[in-house]
């Protein structure tokens, strides 16, 4: 890969962790000021922005020797919580998501953007998405994203970005 094109990748990963970093803060100030709405938008930014980092380090096979181009330089472990988009792709497909739930019931509970303390491990597979602010997790029918995980292996992807350019 050439430098040109490589430090365009680089400079697209940093801006992405930024993304991050500032919809961090912008959940815990909303948190704060019980804006549910800017809990939401910070909380699906976080999950776009990793999800284009994990685009740009795990392509499709058609881009798949720069994926592994960059996680060589970047020493970024093939284990790395970066690499699922799991829940981001359930964020982007939500229609999908409420399809399939609703697809075939006669009864069924529906909780949407649940929060403390309304959240809790008794919702379960009903809870479509909810937040816990206490710990910093992500549910969605009754899976479990720890988003400090998340922010803590883009903020240490972009510290390895910012370091090639010292």
């Amino acid at each position: 890969m050439n430098l040109i094109r490589e430090g365009a990748f680089i400079t697209e990963l940093i801006f992405q962790a930024e993304l991050v970093s500032y919809s961090r803060k912008r959940l815990k100030e909303s948190v704060d000021d019980f804006d549910k709405i800017a809990v939401w938008l910070s909380i699906q930014s976080i999950l776009i922005s990793s999800g284009n980092i994990s685009k740009i380090l795990w392509p499709t096979s058609k881009y798949k020797e720069r994926g592994e181009h960059l996680r060589e330089l970047l020493k970024i472990d093939s284990n790395s919580v970066l690499k699922s988009r799991k829940f981001r792709n359930k964020f982007e497909h939500y229609d999908e998501l409420l399809d399939d739930f609703f697809k075939d019931k006669d009864i069924y509970s529906y909780t949407d953007l649940a929060m403390n303390p309304s959240l809790s491990s008794s919702i379960g597979e009903s809870c479509h998405r909810g937040y816990n602010s206490y710990n910093n997790t992500l549910v969605i029918h009754g899976e479990i994203l720890d988003l400090n995980d998340i922010v803590d292996a883009v903020e240490q992807l972009k510290l390895k970005c910012e370091s090639l350019f010292m």
